[in-house]
This record gives structure tokens, C-alpha cells and sequence, in this order.
């Protein structure tokens, strides 16, 4: 169950949106062995003046079109599924809508599968 925060610049058309949408979610259930209808998304758009990101961290060359994309979900991949996530995104991205790799920023934060209540006040996962 992976829930994913998009944020990119503001002003970017519905099939812009679409497509990163798109990309992420396939690298997901090619990579991190997510069902097919599990997607859930959230796109944010940011004005310019709301986003401080250094240009140059991490030996990237940053410009105004960073995408950030925060994906939670549960505990258990491993660090090569994770490393192969991030390069399947990158990837996506860059074929469709074509982000450069060095505006495409992604975070993971996984937590317990007790930490999930898809609907009706349950825990789903909780043991």
C-alpha cells in the first residue's frame, strides 16, 4: 500500500500530471512488487518561491522543474529493490514526460503494516 505525494511546479497540465503519476506507479509494481490497482496519489503544486532545494547537492544539477516524490509504505524491501525503485523512476520520468534525472528528488519512509486503515476504521495489516 503505497501512498505517494508528488510535488512538482506549479502550472503543469493534467497530462503532465498523468504521466509522472503514470511513471511512478509502474516502477512500483514492476519493482516493488505492488498489486496493480494499489495507487494512491497525491500531486502538489508548488509555486517557485516555496521551493528551496540546492541546485548543486548531491552532485546534481538542479533547476526550477525539481520533482520531489515521497513514497510511504510498508517495512521489507531490501536496499537493492529500493536502489532499482529509484533508478525505475528515474527512468519513467525520463522517457515520459522527460524530467532530467537530476530533477527527479525521492524519499521513502516506510512504516508497519499496522499503520494503514484503508477504509471502515481497520487496521488491515495488523497482525
Amino acid at each position: 500500500m503505497p501512498l505517494v505525494k508528488i510535488h512538482l511546479p506549479k502550472g503543469k497540465s493534467k497530462e503532465y500530471k498523468r504521466a509522472v503519476g503514470d511513471g511512478v506507479h509502474h516502477a512500483l509494481v514492476k519493482v516493488a512488487n505492488v498489486p496493480p490497482d494499489d495507487r494512491f496519489q497525491l500531486f502538489f503544486e508548488t509555486e517557485p518561491q516555496n521551493v528551496i532545494a540546492d541546485p548543486n547537492y548531491g552532485k546534481a544539477q538542479r533547476s526550477p522543474q525539481l520533482t520531489i516524490i515521497e513514497i510511504t509504505f510498508n517495512l521489507g524491501r531490501t536496499l537493492e529493490t529500493k536502489k532499482a525503485l529509484y533508478a525505475q523512476i528515474v527512468n519513467n520520468l525520463g522517457a515520459e514526460p522527460g524530467i532530467p534525472s537530476d530533477d527527479v528528488f525521492i524519499n521513502l519512509v516506510e512504516v508497519p503494516g499496522e499503520n494503514w486503515s484503508f477504509a471502515h476504521g481497520t487496521a488491515m495489516y495488523a497482525p
